[in-house]
């Protein structure tokens, strides 16, 4: 038990840390991508671009330190980078606490290596998405290639099956489906044309049709209850889901037992 403690503890501390690296990645690609130029290879305060000491880049306790301002020029600093750094460390605690142990089988610890790793490209997913309203391309094809990873050592692990397959398959379409039509019918007004796709890695990775299921319902609820005032007052159509998606599926990988346990 205290090495199970011990290990989540730790692995809050590398999700928080892998927080504000994503966070400060998003920012690089995103200025990279208006043509706004460099941000440098150090961080640096996004208002008066003074280079941060070390000690202003500790994740989660720096920013409470700074009041969410930066040491320099007192300008906000803003909610993403603290969000982005407790919600990684939550997510790599949660998994850790809830999957750990992965079974005997080596390919069971390889299996969660490589979920941990989807989730590390998710949480930069979920950054760009919530603050831009974009999915980079190249993110969700790395994602979709470490889904095809974890679905194929599945296989592996538990043998080959015809029911298995249906279970793969049913939960990338029922997500991915769902997503796909939104996008069809509002001609992209109400999800973007990277949702669909957002939605079959996750369901091809929870690997059951009940489990992405909940996940639809947890991440529209989520979306809903997060973003629709704010889309009112700004009279907006379309609501960033990636975000909602990412930790929908995160609480539900977390508790999947649970949620199997109510229908199985």
């Amino acid at each position: 038990m205290g090495m199970k403690v011990a290990l989540s503890l730790i692995m809050f501390a590398l999700g928080a840390v892998m927080g504000s690296f994503l966070a400060c990645q998003a920012w690089r690609l995103h200025y990279k991508d208006t043509g706004k130029g460099s941000l440098g290879k150090r961080s640096v305060c996004l208002s008066c671009k003074k280079q941060l000491k070390w000690f202003d880049n500790i994740p989660i306790i720096s920013w409470l330190m700074l009041r969410g301002r930066c040491r320099y020029c007192k300008k906000k600093i803003g909610l993403m980078e603290i969000l982005s750094e407790f919600l990684m460390g939550l997510a790599f605690f949660g998994l850790t606490w809830m999957l750990y142990p992965a079974g005997t089988a080596v390919l069971g610890y390889v299996i969660l290596g490589l979920v941990f790793l989807l989730v590390f490209v998710l949480g930069f997913l979920a950054i760009y998405d919530g603050k831009w309203g974009e999915l980079p391309s190249f993110a969700l094809i790395i994602a979709l290639m470490l889904a095809v990873a974890i679905c194929g050592l599945k296989i592996w692990l538990v043998g080959f099956s015809w029911p298995l397959i249906g279970d793969l398959l049913g939960g990338a379409a029922i997500l991915g489906g769902t997503y796909l039509v939104l996008y069809l019918v509002s001609h992209s007004e109400w999800v973007g044309d990277g949702d669909w796709i957002l939605g079959v890695i996750i369901g091809l990775v929870l690997g059951r049709a009940w489990l992405a299921l909940i996940v639809l319902c947890l991440s529209n609820c989520l979306g809903l209850v997060v973003m629709y005032p704010a889309a009112r007052k700004k009279k907006q159509k379309k609501i960033y889901f990636g975000p909602f998606l990412v930790v929908a599926f995160v609480i539900t990988l977390m508790f999947a037992e649970f949620f199997n346990g109510l229908i199985f």
